[in-house]
């Protein structure tokens, strides 16, 4: 089993957090070090909810093709890329240039995007988010496997498209992952995508089981092999006097190397293709937890 992290986008202000890019990076070639497989990016543009202060984390995309050239091993993905904030056929332009800058270790995950505000502030439309994500799929999917789509839809279109294989001749697409539990994603999961996430767990529990199950449900449907897609799950590290035990450790665990390295042996058993962990807020001695943990995990 893989072990991932989401990194920090710069969106929490505060002491011992990572904010500038040299803070991100420096992390990233820390986990690398540490024998991570995978580091991860999120793809928000801002939050903004009631009674807290707005934050605007870096841009995904640009961040991401920074890590590319600062890391040399680990693979390299979005917990997920929002299909509706770029055109779809640039969106695949952009991945294809960050397979190539990091030589081919690029993972493509894709969502439909669920937080309002962002979409308003920056003039997105917020409708049919699944329609829009079907045919996005559809577009990026062609295009990086077989570099080049015509594609005519109700929200998007490419004509005569092309991207240029040659370029990572050897190197092969970059793997699509898709993120959601709704019926028509699973769907589109099982139509198009080499992995699915779900999300934000602790231990693994009875919503992971029923997420997983309706994929594969999806799978049968339409004459998939289940085990042709590999199952992934976001695990959440929270400060310890956020945890919780019972039935709450299947959604948290605290930043505690014994909790950290049991759950993992729980994932692994559970059969997943990859655990990645997500530390909320990325302060410097609850990653330092984790690190510790996944050690004991691995020994």
């Amino acid at each position: 089993m893989k072990i991932g992290l989401m990194l920090p986008s710069g969106e929490d202000l505060g002491p011992d957090l990572p904010v500038r890019y040299s803070d991100i990076a420096s992390l990233a070639q820390e986990a690398e070090r540490a024998g991570l497989e995978a580091l991860w990016v999120s793809d928000h543009l801002l939050f903004r909810s009631p009674g807290e202060p707005p934050s605007a984390p870096w841009e995904a995309w640009t961040m991401l093709a920074a890590l590319g050239a600062a890391t040399s091993r680990v693979e390299l993905g979005t917990l997920v890329t929002a299909t509706s904030f770029r055109a779809p056929g640039m969106l695949a332009k952009q991945a294809h240039t960050v397979h190539e800058i990091s030589g081919g270790r690029l993972i493509l995950g894709l969502g439909a995007g669920w937080h309002e505000p962002e979409y308003v502030a920056f003039g997105f439309p917020f409708d049919h988010r699944g329609g829009r994500f079907a045919e996005a799929v559809e577009i990026i999917a062609t295009l990086v496997r077989e570099g080049r789509a015509d594609f005519t839809g109700q929200y998007y279109s490419v004509k005569d498209c092309l991207l240029l294989p040659q370029l990572t001749a050897g190197i092969g697409p970059p793997p699509i992952l898709i993120a959601g539990r709704r019926p028509r994603m699973m769907q589109l999961t099982a139509q198009w995508a080499d992995a699915w996430n779900g999300a934000w767990y602790g231990f693994p529990g009875g919503r992971f089981r029923e997420e997983r199950n309706a994929l594969y449900e999806a799978c049968t449907a339409i004459g998939r092999d289940t085990s042709s897609v590999e199952i992934t799950a976001g695990v959440l590290i929270v400060d310890p006097d956020r945890s919780a035990a019972g039935e709450a450790q299947q959604r948290r665990l605290p930043a505690d190397p014994a909790a950290i390295a049991d759950a993992l042996s729980a994932w692994e058993a559970e059969g997943i293709g990859q655990a990645t962990f997500w530390v909320d807020p990325p302060k410097r001695g609850l990653i330092e937890q984790l690190f510790e943990g996944i050690a004991r995990y691995r020994s």
